[in-house]
């Protein structure tokens, strides 16, 4: 039996992988976890429910905290769900309702005169949805007088095809909370005060009940997504279903969402593409300055699925039989250099979440210059890259069909960035 250690949530623990699984135990080990991912995100943002509702029914300081301190705490079991992205097109086609960024957060509430105005991108970029109970979009009169989850998603999410307007999802509730961060390159989050879900005299920012209704429209919206998806994955449901009905296609779909995250995803669009344009908004929670443990925890959900074993929110361990133990068999080489790669990365992610949690936010390391926040990320950029190269070689021992994992012109091509 072999033993590796693994690095989540700020402690240390001991897994062990089976010495060999056959494909369909493999596969039912992947399904279960994605159940208890999902299982826990669901929780986490029921949890992030009842703290929105109790923040707009009783605004306060405190309750505006608590708020955000769930949506945080929501964001550890989704982020190890990102690997089944890529390879499982049931995911990868909801995926946008929940995940998407970056966003015009001017398409939903008011943002700072410095933020600019409608473009030839995005016309709707300063719609501002809460200050409007009526607007034209895409030559059609939108009744808004009511902001309900259907609104959200059937009107407003990726109006007129354009991915920036997003409406919906983490990132839309991360920025009703915190609001935009102004700081530029300079320590601090954003900081949106508690009134602006104030009544009365005490409201700020204008229109505090209709904002308070787009955050549990959007928190809502969220919540039956999550319940839709734990669904299927589920004994039956279709996600599940699609996985297991060809043993050989449901390896190849593990190999797809782990390569596909590692590479063009998370090293090459998540964090590669920020260091090179120097972009502080190229952050993924840039509102929460939360990014991180988006990195940290999408990596580790790459590494839960190899070896075959998730820790839940309450400590629970989902594990089973591990594509490792299927590699281990066709090459125990390959499958020792893939853990070690594996192993590596956290290392490096635990180091820029290290540092990031000591004051050394994402957006500062981003900053032109900054020799060392660069190193941080590109030790965890090359980290990644060096992953997927022993997945590669996982895909060839294992004799599956050739995959064409996710690029990234930062990665493939960076002089194509700047044209």
């Amino acid at each position: 039996m072999k033993t590796t250690f693994a690095a989540a949530l700020g402690t240390t623990m001991l897994i062990a992988a089976p010495a060999f699984a056959d494909k369909t135990a493999v596969l039912d080990t992947y399904a279960n976890i994605a159940l208890a991912a999902y299982g826990d995100s669901l929780t986490t943002a029921q949890t992030l429910q009842d703290a929105v509702n109790a923040l707009v029914e009783t605004p306060s300081a405190e309750a505006l905290q608590a708020a955000r301190l769930a949506w945080l705490q929501s964001r550890v079991p989704y982020q190890q769900t990102e690997v089944y992205r890529f390879g499982n097109a049931i995911v990868d086609d909801w995926e946008g309702k929940v995940n998407a960024w970056p966003l015009d957060e001017g398409l939903i509430d008011y943002v700072d005169a410095t933020y600019g105005g409608a473009t030839d991108e995005n016309e709707y970029a300063v719609l501002n949805v809460v200050a409007n109970p009526s607007f034209v979009l895409s030559g059609e009169t939108i009744d808004a007088s009511a902001i309900t989850p259907e609104l959200l998603e059937g009107a407003l999410h990726e109006a007129d095809e354009v991915e920036s307007n997003v409406a919906t999802g983490y990132h839309a509730i991360e920025f009703l909370l915190w609001g935009q961060d102004l700081n530029g390159h300079g320590p601090g989050a954003g900081n949106r005060p508690w009134t602006d879900y104030a009544q009365g005299d005490d409201c700020t920012g204008g229109n505090c009940d209709r904002r308070g209704d787009y955050l549990k429209a959007a928190t809502d919206l969220l919540v039956s997504d999550l319940e839709w998806m734990v669904a299927q994955w589920q004994d039956g449901g279709m996600a599940r279903t699609q996985l297991t009905a060809d043993e050989n296609a449901g390896i190849q779909a593990i190999l797809t969402g782990m390569g596909s995250l590692s590479y063009g995803e998370q090293a090459g669009e998540r964090m590669k593409l920020g260091v090179m344009l120097n972009d502080p908004e190229e952050e993924h929670s840039c509102f929460a300055d939360n990014t991180h443990n988006d990195h940290f925890y999408d990596a580790l959900g790459i590494r839960n699925v190899y070896l075959g074993s998730y820790t839940g929110i309450d400590g629970t361990v989902t594990s089973g039989p591990s594509l490792s133990s299927l590699v281990a068999v066709a090459s125990p080489d390959i499958d020792a250099e893939l853990t070690a790669k594996l192993n590596a990365t956290m290392f490096e992610m635990s180091e820029l979440k290290t540092a990031a949690e000591a004051g050394f936010a994402y957006d500062q390391m981003l900053e032109r210059g900054n020799e060392q926040g660069e190193a941080l990320i590109m030790g965890a950029v090359d980290a990644l890259i060096d992953q997927t190269r022993s997945i590669e070689r996982a895909v060839d021992v294992l004799g599956v069909d050739t995959i064409s994992f996710e690029g990234s012109d930062s990665l493939d091509d960076p002089e194509a960035v700047f044209q």
